[in-house]
């Protein structure tokens, strides 16, 4: 299986079944459109990588992959200041992540719990939602309560916000 080997440990361990599915390269939402339309009752997730205009905090922001925003309304929403896209590096070093594969899996390897998450409202109310495993040549649909079971045992703190109208 493409992705991170120490995912797959981690959801084994905590009894999180998953659907896999792989696919090429899907560096961008526009590209993985494609790959997914055979993913069915599955919402696929946007994962945006923010940090804070002095550098010292980093949020990850979740949301439906067919709904937009602009980083305007989105610092109104988050009320955390100006915020701009973290760096390639910031990614690697608080997410073990690459552009491209950017996911709240990445929280496996915020150790210090760093990262904040901002995930939208309307999530709740999914029964599947999938990301890739850390790795953009792959997608893993996940239930949304095991998804919150996953969040609660990284420990990293989140929220739920209305993040679009």
């Amino acid at each position: 299986m493409n992705g991170d080997p120490l995912l797959y440990q981690i959801l084994d361990e905590l009894g999180i079944p998953f659907e896999y599915h792989e696919h090429p390269p899907a560096p961008t939402i526009e590209i993985a459109v494609e790959f997914w339309k055979d993913i069915a009752e599955t919402t696929h997730c946007k994962n945006l990588f923010f940090r804070n205009h002095k550098g010292n905090k980093h949020y990850l922001v979740i949301f439906d992959h067919r709904q937009s925003l602009a980083i305007h309304d989105l610092e109104k929403r988050l009320k955390q200041g100006k915020l701009s896209f973290a760096s390639e590096q910031r990614m690697e070093k608080y997410l073990g992540l690459k552009p491209g594969s950017v996911s709240p899996f990445g929280l496996i390897h915020d150790k210090d719990h760093h990262v904040y998450l901002f995930l939208d409202e309307n999530l709740k109310n999914l029964p599947n939602i999938s990301f890739h495993p850390n790795d953009n040549t792959a997608s893993l649909v996940i239930a949304f309560h095991d998804f919150t079971r996953f969040l609660e045992e990284m420990g990293n703190q989140y929220e739920f916000l209305e993040l679009y109208d």
